[in-house]
């Protein structure tokens, strides 16, 4: 049976708290949408080849995409030789973009985040070549520069070393910047991620919900865009990626 993602009749999201510590929440889009790079309604049992196999499990069921996050504590590898660490499930898709608008529709069944990812996998400067992500959980969304913040091989070999932890951790102010929400279980929300430049904002229903500018967004080449979810489960119904330019 078709799951319907149709706006709910009352918004559940918290006002935006605008703390000093805060970046200010841009009220109007800062991207402006241009042709489209690509669509998926997720119906039927066909689907792009741009989609493929990251962490383990999603699957294409009931007309949606279903993340269920199957590794949840480390484990020995088959052969004993390495350690498999828990990680959340997670779905990529080449589609290469520098400034871009991702409108994915997402339901929350169960799990305890769900996110959009930029990773550009031949940049050796940040782990996996992880750039920047939006992150979405029920009570927040958390938008970081992994980058030049979390995944930056740099400050990842610092915070190892006791004597550079403080340094580390200097580094990384400005990197991410986290804001209330308040979601619910099982409601439908329409997703909309804006990366143009160094900033990236982000809005739930049409409501701008965060707002983080920093270098690492700014990334040239993000040439793989991936959904993340967290616990078990959640659900993805259609997404569009479109080409963008800054707002006039």
């Amino acid at each position: 049976m078709k799951i319907r993602f149709l706006l709910p009749t009352c918004w559940f999201i918290t006002a935006v708290s605008f703390a000093a510590d805060l970046p200010k929440i841009p009220a109007k889009p800062i991207a402006e949408k241009k042709e489209v790079l690509f669509s998926d309604d997720m119906n039927g049992s066909e689907h792009d080849k741009c989609w493929h196999r990251v962490v383990d499990t999603f699957v294409f069921e009931k007309d949606a995409l279903k993340g269920t996050q199957t590794r949840v504590k480390d484990m020995p590898s088959k052969d004993g030789k390495s350690i498999i660490t828990a990680h959340a499930a997670v779905y990529g898709l080449e589609v290469p973009t520098k400034n871009s608008v991702v409108e994915v529709n997402i339901r929350f069944e169960g799990c305890t985040m769900i996110d959009v990812e930029f990773d550009d996998r031949k940049y050796t400067g940040s782990h996996y070549g992880h750039l920047c992500r939006a992150q979405v959980r029920l009570d927040k969304v958390t938008i970081m520069d992994e980058r030049e913040g979390s995944q930056n091989e740099v400050i990842k070999a610092m915070k190892k070393d006791p004597a550079k932890k403080e340094e580390a951790a200097k580094m990384m102010v400005g990197k991410s910047a986290t804001f209330p929400v308040k979601l619910e279980e099982n409601k439908d929300y329409t997703l909309v991620v804006e990366t143009v430049g160094d900033e990236m904002r982000v809005s739930i229903d049409g409501k701008p919900v965060a707002f983080l500018k920093s270098p690492g967004i700014g990334h040239e080449t993000k040439s793989k865009i991936e959904l993340g979810v967290a616990g078990q489960s959640g659900w993805f119904d259609g997404i569009t990626v479109w080409n963008a330019e800054p707002t006039k």
